[in-house]
Protein backbone atom coordinates (compact mmCIF):
# COMPACT_ATOMS: atom_id res chain seq x y z
CA UNK A 1 0.00 0.00 0.00
CA UNK A 2 3.03 2.19 1.15
CA UNK A 3 4.21 1.72 -2.37
CA UNK A 4 1.35 2.01 -4.25
CA UNK A 5 1.06 5.40 -2.37
CA UNK A 6 4.86 6.48 -3.40
CA UNK A 7 4.07 5.73 -6.98
CA UNK A 8 1.31 7.57 -7.19
CA UNK A 9 2.84 10.69 -5.20
CA UNK A 10 5.72 10.45 -7.86
CA UNK A 11 3.33 10.42 -10.73
CA UNK A 12 1.70 13.38 -10.02
CA UNK A 13 4.70 15.51 -9.12
CA UNK A 14 6.44 14.02 -12.81
CA UNK A 15 2.77 15.13 -13.94
CA UNK A 16 3.27 18.50 -12.14
CA UNK A 17 6.61 19.31 -13.86
CA UNK A 18 5.19 18.57 -17.87
CA UNK A 19 2.62 20.74 -17.42
CA UNK A 20 4.45 23.33 -15.76
CA UNK A 21 7.32 22.95 -18.24
CA UNK A 22 4.55 22.90 -21.00
CA UNK A 23 3.16 25.95 -19.88
CA UNK A 24 6.23 27.58 -19.61
CA UNK A 25 6.67 27.03 -23.49
CA UNK A 26 3.46 27.78 -24.41
CA UNK A 27 4.03 30.96 -22.67
CA UNK A 28 7.02 32.00 -24.34
CA UNK A 29 6.00 30.85 -27.42
CA UNK A 30 2.73 33.13 -27.08
CA UNK A 31 4.54 36.17 -25.75
CA UNK A 32 7.52 35.72 -28.74
CA UNK A 33 4.71 35.69 -31.29
CA UNK A 34 2.39 38.52 -29.93
CA UNK A 35 5.10 41.34 -29.05
CA UNK A 36 8.19 41.40 -31.52
CA UNK A 37 11.62 43.17 -30.22
CA UNK A 38 11.27 47.04 -30.83
CA UNK A 39 13.61 48.32 -33.49
CA UNK A 40 14.98 51.95 -33.80
CA UNK A 41 15.82 53.50 -36.54
CA UNK A 42 17.56 57.53 -36.20
CA UNK A 43 16.21 59.39 -39.03
CA UNK A 44 17.85 62.49 -40.03
CA UNK A 45 17.32 65.58 -42.61
CA UNK A 46 17.71 68.99 -42.92
CA UNK A 47 14.19 70.16 -43.20
CA UNK A 48 13.27 71.92 -39.52
CA UNK A 49 10.65 74.91 -41.16
CA UNK A 50 7.42 74.19 -42.93
CA UNK A 51 6.28 72.62 -44.98
CA UNK A 52 8.69 70.21 -44.87
CA UNK A 53 8.65 69.45 -40.99
CA UNK A 54 5.10 68.60 -40.88
CA UNK A 55 4.95 66.08 -44.19
CA UNK A 56 8.19 64.44 -42.72
CA UNK A 57 6.62 64.21 -39.36
CA UNK A 58 3.42 62.84 -40.39
CA UNK A 59 5.34 60.43 -42.93
CA UNK A 60 7.02 59.26 -40.39
CA UNK A 61 3.68 58.37 -38.00
CA UNK A 62 2.06 56.68 -40.94
CA UNK A 63 5.09 53.83 -41.01
CA UNK A 64 5.16 53.40 -37.55
CA UNK A 65 1.36 52.87 -37.07
CA UNK A 66 1.64 50.42 -39.95
CA UNK A 67 4.64 49.08 -37.97
CA UNK A 68 4.27 49.06 -34.23
CA UNK A 69 7.71 47.43 -33.88
CA UNK A 70 9.69 50.50 -35.17
CA UNK A 71 10.09 53.45 -33.77
CA UNK A 72 11.70 56.40 -35.19
CA UNK A 73 13.87 59.01 -33.60
CA UNK A 74 14.03 62.46 -35.83
CA UNK A 75 15.97 65.08 -36.22
CA UNK A 76 16.52 67.97 -38.52
CA UNK A 77 18.30 71.16 -38.66
CA UNK A 78 18.87 73.45 -41.25
CA UNK A 79 21.62 73.51 -44.23
CA UNK A 80 25.26 74.78 -42.89
CA UNK A 81 24.61 73.10 -39.71
CA UNK A 82 23.51 69.62 -41.20
CA UNK A 83 26.71 70.34 -43.66
CA UNK A 84 28.86 69.82 -40.14
CA UNK A 85 26.55 67.87 -38.31
CA UNK A 86 26.86 65.27 -41.06
CA UNK A 87 30.75 65.60 -41.11
CA UNK A 88 30.80 64.95 -37.29
CA UNK A 89 28.93 62.07 -37.21
CA UNK A 90 30.74 60.62 -40.68
CA UNK A 91 34.17 60.79 -38.32
CA UNK A 92 32.39 58.08 -35.87
CA UNK A 93 30.24 55.60 -35.88
CA UNK A 94 27.23 57.72 -34.72
CA UNK A 95 25.35 58.11 -37.83
CA UNK A 96 22.20 57.96 -38.29
CA UNK A 97 20.42 54.87 -40.16
CA UNK A 98 18.49 57.49 -42.70
CA UNK A 99 19.43 60.61 -44.24
CA UNK A 100 19.71 63.10 -46.86
CA UNK A 101 22.51 64.02 -48.57
CA UNK A 102 23.86 66.22 -51.63
CA UNK A 103 24.60 64.20 -54.49
CA UNK A 104 28.18 64.11 -56.32
CA UNK A 105 31.55 65.38 -54.20
CA UNK A 106 29.13 65.73 -51.07
CA UNK A 107 28.21 61.86 -51.43
CA UNK A 108 31.53 60.92 -52.53
CA UNK A 109 32.98 62.04 -49.36
CA UNK A 110 30.54 60.02 -47.17
CA UNK A 111 31.49 56.62 -49.17
CA UNK A 112 35.15 57.80 -48.44
CA UNK A 113 34.55 56.86 -45.11
CA UNK A 114 33.29 53.31 -45.48
CA UNK A 115 30.24 53.81 -43.36
CA UNK A 116 27.59 53.97 -46.09
CA UNK A 117 25.84 50.94 -47.11
CA UNK A 118 25.97 49.73 -51.12
CA UNK A 119 22.50 49.49 -52.11
CA UNK A 120 23.12 47.89 -55.39
CA UNK A 121 21.41 44.33 -53.60
CA UNK A 122 18.82 46.75 -52.40
CA UNK A 123 18.45 48.21 -55.84
CA UNK A 124 18.63 44.90 -58.06
CA UNK A 125 16.32 42.56 -55.54
CA UNK A 126 13.42 45.14 -55.69
CA UNK A 127 13.23 46.26 -59.08
CA UNK A 128 9.17 47.05 -59.19
CA UNK A 129 10.58 49.74 -56.59
CA UNK A 130 13.99 50.78 -57.66
CA UNK A 131 12.87 51.08 -61.51
CA UNK A 132 10.38 54.00 -60.44
CA UNK A 133 13.32 55.91 -59.86
CA UNK A 134 14.37 58.19 -63.12
CA UNK A 135 17.47 56.12 -64.19
CA UNK A 136 19.76 59.22 -64.74
CA UNK A 137 19.43 60.95 -61.10
CA UNK A 138 21.14 57.37 -59.61
CA UNK A 139 24.22 58.89 -61.65
CA UNK A 140 25.33 61.53 -58.58
CA UNK A 141 25.12 59.03 -56.26
CA UNK A 142 27.17 56.30 -57.48
CA UNK A 143 30.75 55.84 -57.28
CA UNK A 144 33.03 52.56 -58.72
CA UNK A 145 29.64 51.65 -60.53
CA UNK A 146 28.59 50.89 -56.59
CA UNK A 147 25.45 53.26 -55.70
CA UNK A 148 24.81 54.53 -52.10
CA UNK A 149 22.14 56.42 -52.33
CA UNK A 150 18.59 56.74 -53.67
CA UNK A 151 17.37 60.39 -55.76
CA UNK A 152 14.54 61.80 -54.82
CA UNK A 153 14.37 65.35 -55.45
CA UNK A 154 15.33 67.05 -58.58
CA UNK A 155 16.44 70.43 -59.26
CA UNK A 156 17.67 72.98 -61.50
CA UNK A 157 18.92 76.75 -62.04
CA UNK A 158 17.76 79.00 -64.47
CA UNK A 159 16.94 82.92 -64.33
CA UNK A 160 13.19 83.57 -63.37
CA UNK A 161 12.09 86.48 -65.39
CA UNK A 162 9.26 89.08 -64.68
CA UNK A 163 7.00 88.65 -68.34
CA UNK A 164 5.27 92.07 -67.52
CA UNK A 165 8.46 93.78 -67.53
CA UNK A 166 9.85 92.45 -70.27
CA UNK A 167 6.91 92.99 -72.01
CA UNK A 168 6.03 96.56 -71.40
CA UNK A 169 9.63 97.15 -72.72
CA UNK A 170 9.51 95.45 -75.36
CA UNK A 171 13.19 93.04 -74.20
CA UNK A 172 13.18 89.59 -75.54
CA UNK A 173 14.64 86.84 -73.60
CA UNK A 174 18.64 86.75 -74.31
CA UNK A 175 20.22 83.93 -75.78
CA UNK A 176 23.85 85.44 -75.36
CA UNK A 177 25.89 86.60 -72.54
CA UNK A 178 26.07 89.38 -74.61
CA UNK A 179 22.30 90.03 -75.22
CA UNK A 180 21.98 89.56 -71.47
CA UNK A 181 23.79 92.22 -70.59
CA UNK A 182 21.78 94.71 -73.11
CA UNK A 183 19.21 93.34 -71.24
CA UNK A 184 20.12 94.80 -68.24
CA UNK A 185 20.71 97.93 -69.63
CA UNK A 186 17.71 98.47 -70.97
CA UNK A 187 16.32 97.51 -67.76
CA UNK A 188 18.32 100.27 -65.67
CA UNK A 189 17.28 102.64 -68.51
CA UNK A 190 13.92 101.44 -67.72
CA UNK A 191 14.16 102.56 -63.76
CA UNK A 192 14.99 99.64 -62.36
CA UNK A 193 18.36 100.33 -61.05
CA UNK A 194 18.55 96.89 -59.32
CA UNK A 195 17.37 94.40 -62.60
CA UNK A 196 19.15 91.80 -61.16
CA UNK A 197 19.46 90.81 -57.07
CA UNK A 198 21.00 88.38 -55.44
CA UNK A 199 21.16 87.61 -51.17
CA UNK A 200 24.84 87.49 -51.69
CA UNK A 201 25.04 86.86 -47.47
CA UNK A 202 24.28 83.24 -48.52
CA UNK A 203 27.76 82.02 -50.35
CA UNK A 204 25.59 79.32 -51.74
CA UNK A 205 24.10 81.70 -53.89
CA UNK A 206 27.64 82.45 -55.19
CA UNK A 207 28.48 78.87 -55.83
CA UNK A 208 25.42 78.63 -57.96
CA UNK A 209 26.69 81.15 -60.09
CA UNK A 210 29.87 80.40 -60.51
CA UNK A 211 29.40 76.76 -60.94
CA UNK A 212 27.15 77.49 -63.87
CA UNK A 213 29.86 80.56 -65.05
CA UNK A 214 32.74 77.76 -64.98
CA UNK A 215 30.47 75.23 -66.51
CA UNK A 216 30.11 78.05 -69.86
CA UNK A 217 33.53 79.23 -69.83
CA UNK A 218 36.22 76.38 -69.11
CA UNK A 219 37.03 73.04 -71.26
CA UNK A 220 35.28 70.32 -69.52
CA UNK A 221 38.16 68.13 -69.60
CA UNK A 222 40.01 70.85 -67.54
CA UNK A 223 37.00 71.18 -65.05
CA UNK A 224 36.96 67.44 -64.30
CA UNK A 225 40.68 67.23 -63.25
CA UNK A 226 40.42 70.64 -61.62
CA UNK A 227 37.63 69.16 -59.60
CA UNK A 228 39.24 66.11 -58.48
CA UNK A 229 42.23 67.81 -57.88
CA UNK A 230 44.27 66.17 -60.10
CA UNK A 231 44.90 68.68 -63.03
CA UNK A 232 46.85 71.69 -62.94
CA UNK A 233 45.38 73.82 -59.64
CA UNK A 234 43.23 76.13 -61.44
CA UNK A 235 45.25 77.60 -63.37
CA UNK A 236 43.56 77.98 -66.79
CA UNK A 237 42.79 81.53 -67.40
CA UNK A 238 38.78 80.83 -68.21
CA UNK A 239 38.51 81.13 -64.24
CA UNK A 240 39.79 84.71 -64.57
CA UNK A 241 37.17 85.26 -67.45
CA UNK A 242 34.49 83.64 -65.28
CA UNK A 243 35.50 85.31 -61.99
CA UNK A 244 35.19 88.65 -64.13
CA UNK A 245 31.42 87.59 -65.98
CA UNK A 246 30.53 87.32 -62.08
CA UNK A 247 32.04 90.63 -61.04
CA UNK A 248 30.90 92.17 -63.86
CA UNK A 249 27.00 90.98 -63.34
CA UNK A 250 26.75 92.00 -59.51
CA UNK A 251 27.61 95.73 -60.84
CA UNK A 252 23.94 95.23 -61.83
CA UNK A 253 22.80 93.92 -58.63
CA UNK A 254 23.36 97.13 -56.24
CA UNK A 255 24.26 97.54 -52.53
CA UNK A 256 21.19 95.98 -51.54
CA UNK A 257 22.53 92.47 -52.34
CA UNK A 258 25.33 92.37 -50.13
CA UNK A 259 23.07 93.15 -47.46
CA UNK A 260 20.30 90.48 -47.76
CA UNK A 261 19.57 86.88 -48.14
CA UNK A 262 17.96 84.97 -50.65
CA UNK A 263 14.67 84.28 -49.19
CA UNK A 264 14.76 88.02 -49.56
CA UNK A 265 15.74 88.50 -52.80
CA UNK A 266 13.21 85.77 -53.62
CA UNK A 267 10.44 88.33 -51.51
CA UNK A 268 11.24 91.14 -53.90
CA UNK A 269 11.25 89.42 -57.38
CA UNK A 270 7.60 87.77 -56.07
CA UNK A 271 6.39 91.28 -55.19
CA UNK A 272 7.48 92.41 -58.27
CA UNK A 273 10.02 94.79 -57.42
CA UNK A 274 13.00 92.73 -59.42
CA UNK A 275 12.56 91.70 -62.62
CA UNK A 276 15.61 89.06 -62.89
CA UNK A 277 16.82 86.52 -60.26
CA UNK A 278 18.53 83.36 -60.43
CA UNK A 279 16.86 80.59 -58.89
CA UNK A 280 16.41 77.16 -58.30
CA UNK A 281 13.21 75.32 -59.92
CA UNK A 282 12.59 73.99 -56.44
CA UNK A 283 11.51 77.75 -55.86
CA UNK A 284 8.66 77.96 -57.97
CA UNK A 285 5.71 77.27 -55.50
CA UNK A 286 7.27 79.83 -53.31
CA UNK A 287 7.64 82.54 -55.78
CA UNK A 288 3.92 81.46 -56.56
CA UNK A 289 2.67 81.78 -53.01
CA UNK A 290 4.16 85.57 -52.47
CA UNK A 291 2.17 87.58 -55.45
CA UNK A 292 0.73 87.35 -58.60
CA UNK A 293 3.96 87.53 -61.18
CA UNK A 294 4.06 86.11 -64.19
CA UNK A 295 6.78 84.55 -64.95
CA UNK A 296 9.42 82.39 -67.14
CA UNK A 297 12.73 81.42 -66.66
CA UNK A 298 15.69 80.90 -69.52
CA UNK A 299 18.79 79.19 -69.21
CA UNK A 300 22.48 80.97 -68.15
CA UNK A 301 22.87 82.59 -71.77
CA UNK A 302 25.66 81.03 -74.21
CA UNK A 303 29.22 83.26 -73.66
CA UNK A 304 30.59 83.47 -77.12
CA UNK A 305 33.92 82.88 -76.30
CA UNK A 306 33.55 80.48 -73.34
CA UNK A 307 34.76 77.48 -74.07
CA UNK A 308 32.94 74.87 -72.33
CA UNK A 309 29.07 73.46 -72.41
CA UNK A 310 26.59 76.15 -73.49
CA UNK A 311 23.75 73.87 -72.78
CA UNK A 312 24.48 71.61 -69.81
CA UNK A 313 22.30 72.63 -66.80
CA UNK A 314 23.28 73.38 -63.81
CA UNK A 315 21.22 71.08 -60.82
CA UNK A 316 21.49 68.28 -59.05
CA UNK A 317 19.37 65.17 -57.14
CA UNK A 318 19.64 64.74 -53.61
CA UNK A 319 18.47 61.90 -51.78
CA UNK A 320 18.83 59.40 -49.03
CA UNK A 321 21.68 57.42 -47.95
CA UNK A 322 22.01 55.24 -45.08
CA UNK A 323 24.62 53.92 -42.44
CA UNK A 324 26.03 50.03 -43.51
CA UNK A 325 24.77 49.69 -39.51
CA UNK A 326 21.39 50.50 -40.91
CA UNK A 327 19.05 47.78 -39.45
CA UNK A 328 16.98 45.76 -42.53
CA UNK A 329 13.40 47.73 -41.56
CA UNK A 330 15.81 51.22 -42.29
CA UNK A 331 15.80 49.52 -45.93
CA UNK A 332 12.06 49.10 -45.48
CA UNK A 333 11.92 52.65 -44.57
CA UNK A 334 13.78 53.83 -47.39
CA UNK A 335 11.49 52.28 -50.13
CA UNK A 336 8.34 53.81 -48.17
CA UNK A 337 10.16 57.44 -48.16
CA UNK A 338 10.32 57.09 -52.32
CA UNK A 339 7.55 54.99 -52.81
CA UNK A 340 5.37 56.66 -56.04
CA UNK A 341 2.50 57.54 -53.19
CA UNK A 342 4.86 59.32 -50.72
CA UNK A 343 6.22 61.53 -53.81
CA UNK A 344 3.65 62.41 -55.41
CA UNK A 345 1.83 63.69 -51.90
CA UNK A 346 5.42 65.57 -51.36
CA UNK A 347 5.59 67.24 -54.84
CA UNK A 348 1.95 68.40 -53.81
CA UNK A 349 2.70 69.30 -50.92
CA UNK A 350 5.98 71.22 -51.02
CA UNK A 351 6.16 71.73 -55.07
CA UNK A 352 9.59 70.38 -54.76
CA UNK A 353 10.17 67.99 -58.00
CA UNK A 354 10.73 64.52 -57.85
CA UNK A 355 12.97 61.83 -58.58
CA UNK A 356 9.87 59.06 -58.67
CA UNK A 357 8.43 58.23 -62.28
CA UNK A 358 4.74 59.16 -62.34
CA UNK A 359 4.83 61.47 -58.98
CA UNK A 360 4.77 64.62 -60.95
CA UNK A 361 1.86 64.80 -63.10
CA UNK A 362 -0.89 67.59 -63.78
CA UNK A 363 -2.61 66.54 -60.74
CA UNK A 364 -0.20 67.92 -58.17
CA UNK A 365 1.73 70.71 -59.88
CA UNK A 366 1.02 73.59 -62.47
CA UNK A 367 2.07 73.99 -66.02
CA UNK A 368 5.15 76.10 -65.14
CA UNK A 369 6.06 73.29 -62.92
CA UNK A 370 5.34 70.83 -65.34
CA UNK A 371 7.82 72.95 -67.99
CA UNK A 372 10.46 73.40 -65.36
CA UNK A 373 10.14 68.97 -65.04
CA UNK A 374 10.75 68.19 -69.00
CA UNK A 375 13.59 70.78 -68.54
CA UNK A 376 15.46 68.94 -65.93
CA UNK A 377 14.70 64.98 -66.84
CA UNK A 378 15.35 65.86 -70.84
CA UNK A 379 18.92 67.99 -69.88
CA UNK A 380 21.47 66.98 -72.14
CA UNK A 381 23.85 66.99 -69.24
CA UNK A 382 23.74 68.36 -65.93
CA UNK A 383 26.06 70.45 -63.68
CA UNK A 384 26.44 69.62 -59.66
CA UNK A 385 26.21 72.36 -57.50
CA UNK A 386 29.66 74.20 -57.12
CA UNK A 387 29.88 73.56 -54.11
CA UNK A 388 29.29 70.03 -54.26
CA UNK A 389 31.37 69.34 -57.26
CA UNK A 390 34.60 70.92 -55.85
CA UNK A 391 36.48 70.65 -52.55
CA UNK A 392 34.66 72.08 -49.65
CA UNK A 393 38.10 74.30 -48.93
CA UNK A 394 38.62 75.59 -52.63
CA UNK A 395 34.77 76.31 -53.10
CA UNK A 396 34.67 78.23 -49.69
CA UNK A 397 37.47 80.78 -51.49
CA UNK A 398 35.72 81.01 -54.28
CA UNK A 399 32.22 81.96 -52.42
CA UNK A 400 34.26 84.19 -50.14
CA UNK A 401 36.11 85.70 -53.21
CA UNK A 402 32.35 86.65 -54.42
CA UNK A 403 31.49 88.59 -51.40
CA UNK A 404 34.67 89.96 -51.70
CA UNK A 405 34.35 90.74 -55.39
CA UNK A 406 30.70 92.45 -55.19
CA UNK A 407 32.22 94.44 -52.70
CA UNK A 408 35.34 95.68 -54.67
CA UNK A 409 37.28 93.84 -51.88
CA UNK A 410 39.23 91.94 -54.09
CA UNK A 411 39.73 91.06 -57.71
CA UNK A 412 39.71 87.80 -59.72
CA UNK A 413 43.45 87.73 -59.73
CA UNK A 414 44.38 87.68 -56.60
CA UNK A 415 40.92 85.31 -55.69
CA UNK A 416 42.21 82.59 -58.01
CA UNK A 417 45.92 82.53 -56.75
CA UNK A 418 44.59 81.91 -53.16
CA UNK A 419 42.43 79.03 -54.84
CA UNK A 420 45.88 77.58 -56.51
CA UNK A 421 47.64 77.73 -53.28
CA UNK A 422 44.94 75.77 -51.04
CA UNK A 423 44.47 73.28 -54.81
CA UNK A 424 48.52 72.41 -54.55
CA UNK A 425 48.22 72.01 -50.24
CA UNK A 426 45.02 69.63 -50.68
CA UNK A 427 46.86 67.21 -53.39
Amino acid sequence: MKKLLGLAILLLLLSSVVVACSSDKGGANSSSASVEEEVVIDFFHRWPNEPRKSFYDQKIKEYMEANPNVHINVDAVLNDSYKEKIRVLVSNDNLPDVFTAWSDSFAQNLVSSERMMPLNEVINADEEWSSKVIESQYNGFTFDDVTYGIPFTVDGKAFFYNKTIFEENNINVPQTYDEFIEVLDQLQGAGYDEPLVEGLTNTWAISHYLGTIFQRVVEPSVLEKDYNLEGTNFEDEGYIRGLEIFQELTTYMGDVSTAIDHEAARNMFGNGEVPILYMQFAEIKMVEEIGNVDFGFFDFPTVTDGKGDQTALTGAPEGWMLSKNAPEEAVDFLKFLTSEETAFEFTQTDGQLNAIKGAVTTENVNDTSLEAYDIIVNASSTTPWFDNAVNINIADIFMRGGQELATGQSTPEEILKQVQSKAESLK
